[in-house]
């Protein structure tokens, strides 16, 4: 396998980890990773709510048009675009979904904070999000990280909070990939014991210091994974 793609939300913890994994593979392999997107604010949206895409700004969408217009450019700003948001909510607790923050992180890989009105002015990284996000749902999928393979197959995860490095993520890969060989498995899960829950909740602390929203359970995986709020309108998603 020397290419996949991976839809993430920027504001999903679970899919942060999973990014670091897969960038470890690429580390070690000839891996090509094309970032895509996915909307949790919009698969979570309360029936007579607002679209995402009908705010002004909006958290994790507006983050995601912005890595819209980087990734026209060139992946590789989407790429750092991604990991600096990423490090900033869910490894320093900060809050990149503010937009003074957004630019001072487009700042700091080099875009220039200006690209942050750009793509907000432009309606078409609207479509790109939603194409991304609609290819997802179309498949079946619900939520952040999917990796969808060159022949079509999707899978939802891994689901980690301890993301593995050197041989141990490759060793990892093998096992995802291994996966696609029974096109019939479709769940291997592990029950989350009290002791489980607290490491979960431990990783995730800096992610709970900086977010702006209240999340929703859907059953899945846990509740802090899906924002669902945006306090900066005053409008629910």
């Amino acid at each position: 396998m020397t290419e996949v793609d991976f839809h993430f939300d920027p504001m999903c913890p679970f899919a942060y980890a999973t990014s670091r994994w897969i960038r470890a593979v690429r580390e070690h392999t000839d891996l090509t990773v094309h970032w895509r997107f996915f909307s949790l604010e919009e698969v979570n949206r309360a029936d007579g709510k607002k679209h995402p895409w009908q705010r002004p700004w909006s958290s994790g969408w507006s983050l995601m048009r912005i890595g819209a217009l980087l990734r026209r450019r060139d992946m590789a700003l989407l790429d750092a675009w991604y990991a600096a948001i990423g490090r900033t909510l869910h490894v320093e607790g900060g809050k990149p979904h503010d937009p003074d923050v957004a630019r001072r992180l487009l700042d700091e890989i080099g875009a220039g904070a200006a690209v942050l009105d750009e793509a907000l002015a432009d309606p078409t990284t609207h479509d790109d999000v939603r194409d991304d996000h609609n290819r997802v749902v179309a498949a079946g999928g619900f939520g952040v990280p999917t990796l969808v393979f060159p022949d079509g197959d999707h899978l939802f995860g891994p689901v980690l909070i301890d993301p593995p490095t050197g041989p141990a993520a490759l060793r990892l890969w093998q096992v995802v990939t291994g996966f696609l060989e029974f096109p019939h498995l479709y769940e291997l899960q592990r029950p989350k014991s009290a002791c489980d829950q607290a490491a979960i909740a431990d990783a995730l602390e800096p992610y709970l210091r900086g977010r702006d929203w209240v999340s929703v359970d859907r059953g899945r995986v846990l509740s802090f994974a899906t924002p669902t709020r945006n306090t900066e309108n005053g409008d629910r998603a």
